[in-house]
């Protein structure tokens, strides 16, 4: 998402094809990334890189989404059965490639009848122009509902979630991750770092690097929780952005994290986190500095 509005399409390209170098082959975007810089700005900018040939295209697993405001009429957002056809045409000449392979709800819809929105999904798979269906920010009781429809319909449903997760969000781990792991979703969590605040932040104070105005209200409300934790990322000797994916890649539920790179560094850095370990020590000091919600539902919050 940060391809058109944070980094130039140059720079963009020269992201993806690095991400090639070093192995990566999942790529994940949205028809409403970077729409200030014009409707579908980051899928246009991933299109064109695809266009360069190489084998750009083969070698990547293609995600991106459906839901948001493309325009202002009705149908061009949400889930209904039109809305999903049309955006998907849209972002395949975006795009500049004849299938998705993992077509995602950027939302849930409540006002639209499951029955309507996999019909609209099934039409695409059986034209080819999708692989399979994802979610995002569904509620574990979402992801059920979604699945047992799905398969009053012989149809495969869900093969994944993306949802917000992170060492100081996590309320997912009551319900969401539970029902991932029994229907056999991948997760993919966005926003690992939190939108920047685990990442160095008080560090990059130290250094003149200014944030975000939404990244120094919260900063405001957590500080001491911060400065306990990049004290502890220190002890350890890893940067606090390689500490909180590596904290995501421990758990067996989690696919791979989603990190979003400006720069080539920040790539970098992220594949640093696959050679940091944590040993049940290092778990159990994040879990006191980083609460949970206290486990799974209901034992989260009954005996």
């Amino acid at each position: 998402m940060n391809f058109g509005p944070q980094t130039t399409e140059p720079d963009s390209q020269v992201i993806m094809d690095h991400a090639l170098e070093l192995g990566i082959n999942f790529f994940d975007t949205a028809n409403v990334y970077g729409q200030h810089k014009g409707v579908g700005a980051t899928e246009t900018i991933v299109g064109n890189w695809f266009a360069k040939g190489g084998g750009r295209r083969e070698k990547v697993v293609l995600a991106t989404k459906v839901y948001s405001e493309m325009g202002s009429w009705p149908n061009e957002s949400r889930l209904s059965a039109l809305n999903i056809r049309r955006a998907c045409d849209e972002s395949l000449r975006r795009l500049q490639t004849d299938y998705i392979d993992l077509y995602q709800m950027h939302h849930v819809y409540r006002e639209a009848p499951w029955d309507e929105i996999w019909q609209a999904f099934e039409t695409l798979v059986q034209q080819g122009k999708i692989l399979y269906v994802g979610s995002s920010n569904f509620a574990g009781w979402h992801i059920a509902k979604a699945n047992e429809a799905a398969k009053s319909r012989h149809f495969l449903g869900l093969v994944s979630e993306q949802c917000i997760y992170n060492l100081a969000e996590r309320t997912v781990e009551m319900d969401v991750l539970p029902a991932c792991q029994d229907y056999g979703l991948g997760v993919i969590p966005w926003s690992p770092l939190w939108r920047g605040l685990l990442a160095g932040v008080l560090d990059g104070e130290k250094k003149g690097r200014r944030s975000s105005g939404m990244v120094q209200d919260k900063l405001g409300e957590v500080r001491p929780q911060i400065e306990a934790y990049e004290k502890f990322c220190a002890e350890l000797g890893h940067p606090p952005a390689e500490v909180a994916l590596a904290w995501l890649l421990a758990n067996p539920v989690v696919t791979a994290p989603i990190v979003g790179p400006r720069v080539v560094d920040q790539l970098d850095g992220a594949m640093r986190a696959l050679d940091v370990k944590l040993d049940r020590a290092a778990m159990k000091r994040l879990d006191e500095i980083w609460p949970g919600p206290g486990g799974p539902s209901p034992e989260a919050f009954a005996w």
